[in-house]
């Protein structure tokens, strides 16, 4: 199966090949920061199944994580693990912004005051547990 997207202005397109490792939401402070939003909802894919065209630009945002972006526009596209494993696509880029469902929450422990979760998804203080 194949999902594309891309960014508000068009500059950058992206496309991933088969179904995602998972799909969850990050209410990490680095996430909340750096998507400028109080979450980041977002598919994980392995690093060789999306493929991109047009300039990106990338910030490393922690030892592990690179978040990418539109070097035009600006659009937060994906976070790519620095240690070529998997690439995290924000799920509102997709065309089909409802393409995937989130299955769970992660870093609940720095979520934001007012976000009220009451989806029925699992959540967890922190990362996923092993």
């Amino acid at each position: 199966m194949t999902h594309e997207g891309g960014c508000l202005c068009g500059a950058v397109r992206f496309r991933c090949e088969g179904e995602p490792l998972n799909v969850r939401i990050c209410h990490c402070r680095n996430c909340q920061k750096a998507m400028g939003s109080p979450f980041y909802a977002r598919a994980l894919f392995p690093q060789g199944a999306l493929s991109v065209t047009g300039e990106t630009a990338r910030y490393a945002s922690s030892e592990a994580i690179d978040r990418v972006f539109c070097g035009v526009c600006g659009t937060r596209l994906f976070t790519r693990r620095r240690n070529g494993t998997a690439d995290g696509v924000a799920l509102a880029t997709f065309d089909n912004p409802d393409a995937f469902a989130p299955t769970e929450h992660i870093w609940v422990s720095e979520k934001i005051g007012w976000v009220k979760l009451d989806d029925g998804l699992p959540q967890h203080q922190r990362t996923v547990p092993p």
